[in-house]
């Protein structure tokens, strides 16, 4: 199935008083209705042939980090925002699966992936039914466990944005990695802007904002909408840093704030440390965060448009990193958005190209779809090798970045990594 051209070049690129309603939701009990992935607009789950997939049991590659992984996830409503696409909602709406190192034990349960219903969503979206079946997706096998018990200490928080019209859990391998290496990782799903996001008391939200945007009557219009997008997103990503971190009182289901942090393992955040990374449009999401909340002291775009420009004076000095492909991100390709903002970066900063990859090589989908036996031909790279690069390059960002650390990898090219180019136009 073929996307309308419009819509297909759109998300081919991104693809007073507050009060804070909280709710911590237990994992699903069975995998059959436990979560599994959610990907972009169709197009990004490669074709491969039908029936022999449904025998593959899904799992994403260990982390290689010293820590084991949590994952706790909390339900966010910000009723001092009426939500962008839907106005008449109590207000933003927001999933965040809390990322954090735990202790090697065996405490806590194995977190779930997506609910089956975000799993045929995806399925749907990508035109991929008759590859497996959504329970059999939805079963993927993750590395954290739910409940795990905390490692000491305090710990770096990155937050994290996923693609347009995408679930969090595209960015679990990415955020299951991080937190074995001592981050604590809110990933965020951002209501109405993904096909699929199960919300507490079993609803699945669906993607407004792609209906509202494939509306518009010109590209200039999409784009001003995409625009809007990744500045809301940014809000979103300052008032989890709010929440979880206690900067904000939350309040339960009948308003009554108990001026407690959203999250119960918040003395695990220091907040003196704070970074974001997203994807697409994720990725224009942490250059605006950081261009709006002077908290957040690192960023990183995997490989998406700078639909809201990085501010002219720059972002205060502080490091950002873009990794992309090499066809469409390199200098002189058709992503104008990179050369522009790239002179407007004022701190240290990175450009990395990536061969043989794609617009989703940087998340999960080509590691679920290496296993299915099914390859993109346009984005030939082998879906683990291109999940060790993001991790080993975003990790040794945020190792430098937040941590202070010596970071080699990030000198210069590397015989590990010959996929990866440095760019500096």
């Amino acid at each position: 199935m073929v996307m309308p051209i419009r819509r297909a070049a759109v998300l081919a690129f991104v693809l007073p008083a507050v009060t804070v309603t909280v709710t911590v939701t237990a994992p699903p009990s069975s995998a059959a209705a436990v979560p599994a992935v959610s990907g972009p607009a169709r197009g990004g789950l490669p074709h491969g042939p039908g029936g022999s997939a449904a025998a593959v049991d899904l799992r994403l590659p260990a982390p290689t980090g010293p820590y084991a992984v949590g994952r706790d996830v909390l339900h966010l409503l910000d009723t001092s925002r009426r939500d962008p696409w839907v106005p008449s909602a109590r207000g933003r709406e927001l999933m965040v699966s809390m990322y954090y190192p735990a202790r090697r034990t065996d405490g806590g349960t194995p977190a779930p992936y997506l609910t089956v219903e975000e799993a045929r969503l995806l399925l749907k979206s990508q035109g991929q039914e008759e590859l497996l079946e959504p329970e059999r997706l939805a079963a993927t096998r993750t590395n954290a466990r739910a409940g795990a018990r905390a490692a000491g200490g305090r710990h770096p928080l990155v937050l994290a944005s996923p693609g347009f019209s995408l679930n969090r859990a595209t960015l679990s391998v990415l955020s299951e990695e991080l937190a074995s290496r001592g981050y604590v990782v809110a990933l965020v799903d951002h209501a109405y802007e993904s096909f699929g996001t199960t919300f507490p008391g079993g609803r699945t939200l669906t993607c407004v904002a792609c209906d509202v945007i494939e509306a518009a009557p010109a590209q200039d219009e999409e784009r001003k909408l995409l625009a809007k997008a990744a500045t809301g997103r940014a809000a979103d990503l300052s008032f989890v840093l709010d929440a979880v971190a206690g900067r904000r009182a939350p309040a339960s289901d009948d308003g009554a704030s108990d001026r407690r942090p959203a999250w119960k393992r918040w003395k695990m955040i220091d907040t003196r440390r704070v970074g974001a990374v997203g994807h697409s449009l994720g990725g224009n999401a942490a250059a605006s965060v950081m261009a709006a909340d002077r908290r957040v002291r690192a960023g990183v775009n995997l490989d998406g448009t700078f639909f809201a420009p990085v501010p002219p004076a720059g972002l205060g000095g502080r490091p950002f990193m873009m990794i992309g492909t090499a066809a469409g991100h390199s200098p002189g390709s058709t992503d104008t958005s990179w050369p522009r903002d790239w002179a407007r970066l004022d701190g240290w900063k990175r450009w990395l190209t990536v061969r043989d990859t794609g617009h989703f090589s940087f998340i999960d989908i080509p590691v679920l779809g290496e296993q299915l036996g099914v390859t993109d031909p346009q984005a030939p790279l082998p879906g683990g090798r291109s999940a060790d690069i993001t991790r080993a390059y975003v990790g040794a960002f945020f190792d430098r970045s937040l941590r202070g650390k010596d970071a080699p990898l990030l000198a210069g090219p590397s015989t590990a990594y010959p996929e990866v180019t440095f760019q500096n136009p």
